[in-house]
């Protein structure tokens, strides 16, 4: 109790953080720097509604981390605000479709952002959507609804959502309805059926992703009003945005590693973030997001993972397939389990190439054709220390003497 005493008077004594939300995901800045063009797009796409029009469907792609939501959010904040400065009676539905992962759960909100009261079960999707359309009838007004991560919950439970409220504004008489789609997948509309894409007919933003330089900008602007002035070193924003640049320009990964080298220093008990903090950062965040994946994956997954661990530990040059193939197999046999064929282990190395943690790559050997080589993409000691977490696993690490 004394030691958590400590922590607890530690942190309120802290001379680091003026207001850390500040450097969370969902926070939504009066300034988004290097999203200006952006703005202004899809302020005019949803502009019309203050008129009384209905704006045009929006699907806006790109990368994690590239200011899809943030970008959003603000632009339909503002718009409300003017609508209600004008007497426009606009609403916004804002929904995670990766949280509200079911078409109930989506309609249910939709239902609840017009008045309309729905249980959090126990009455069919179909009746969720005619109360639904009801209340926005009653409403009579002009509903902006943001469907964000729409491809994990198509992917999921297929399209059907998304064709009900592209048809929507058909039985509608006194309110209208327009969708913004929010997805990291520029490939997603090619998975819609044909008749939904019609219906919809969207309009197109990307997001490209940030630079170094950029991000260094959005870095520091939220660092004016997070930290305490002189609490930063010179380093810790140019290396927080460096190596958040190599991962495809993503802010959230910038913001976080800030937030969490701010928050180490705290735990410390100094005054002032370091370098060293930055990179102690990167090895808690980097060892959290590896935990999340390789804990949620089946056996197999795991054991060609730690396949291509050991194979980097022992090898100066990257392994290709084939030598995982036969360090699985080998594998396998100290486990007493039936190994998978060459192909689905394939497949499965492509796997952990698109959840990144990995990185595969064909390459010529001349007249000996093309192979695939792979290298790990995350450090092999964390590797190491979440494989050790399963029991079943712990005999293919052996435990290290000092």
């Amino acid at each position: 109790m004394v030691e958590l005493e400590d922590i607890f008077i530690r942190i309120i004594r802290s001379n680091i953080f003026r207001n850390r939300d500040i450097l969370k995901p969902d926070y939504v800045p009066e300034k988004l720097p290097h999203r200006e063009k952006e703005i202004r797009k899809l302020g005019s796409i949803l502009a019309p509604v203050l008129k009384g029009s209905r704006p045009s469907n929006v699907f806006i792609y790109g990368l994690t981390g590239t200011g899809k939501t943030a970008v959003t959010k603000y632009v339909t904040k503002k718009l409300m605000m003017t609508a209600k400065k004008f007497n426009v009676n606009v609403k916004v539905a804002y929904v995670n479709t990766r949280q509200s992962d079911t078409p109930y759960r989506v309609l249910m909100e939709l239902a609840e952002s017009v008045g309309v009261k729905v249980p959090f079960t126990g009455i069919p999707a179909a009746e969720v959507y005619r109360r639904f359309i009801r209340g926005l009838e009653n409403s009579q007004a002009s509903l902006i609804v943001i469907l964000d991560e729409i491809d994990y919950l198509v992917k999921k439970h297929g399209d059907d959502i998304l064709y009900r409220l592209s048809r929507t504004n058909e039985v509608l008489r006194n309110s209208e309805i327009s969708i913004i789609g929010i997805t990291n997948d520029i490939k997603f509309s090619e998975i819609l059926d044909p008749r939904i894409k019609s219906s919809l007919g969207e309009v197109e933003i990307v997001f490209p992703p940030y630079d170094a330089v950029q991000l260094e900008d959005i870095l520091s602007e939220r660092a004016k009003e997070a930290f305490y002035e002189n609490t930063l070193d010179d380093g810790v924003i140019p290396l927080c945005a460096a190596l958040a640049a190599k991962e495809h320009g993503d802010a959230r990964k910038a913001l976080d590693l800030l937030r969490v080298a701010g928050e180490l220093a705290e735990q410390e008990g100094v005054n002032r973030v370091t370098i060293d903090h930055v990179w102690k950062a990167r090895d808690e965040l980097e060892k959290d997001k590896v935990s999340e994946v390789v804990r949620t994956m089946p056996l197999h997954g795991k054991l060609v993972l730690a396949s291509i661990y050991k194979l980097q530990m022992k090898k100066t040059s990257p392994p290709s397939t084939g030598e995982i193939y036969s360090e699985y197999r080998s594998l396998c046999e100290k486990l007493d389990a039936a190994p998978l064929t060459y192909r689905r282990i394939s497949d499965i190395v492509n796997e952990l190439d698109m959840l990144g943690l990995i990185e595969a790559k064909i390459v010529s050997r001349g007249r000996y054709g093309r192979t695939k080589i792979v290298k790990l993409n995350v450090q092999p000691r964390i590797i190491e220390e979440v494989m050790l977490e399963d029991k079943y696993l712990e005999e293919l690490f052996p435990k290290k003497h000092s």
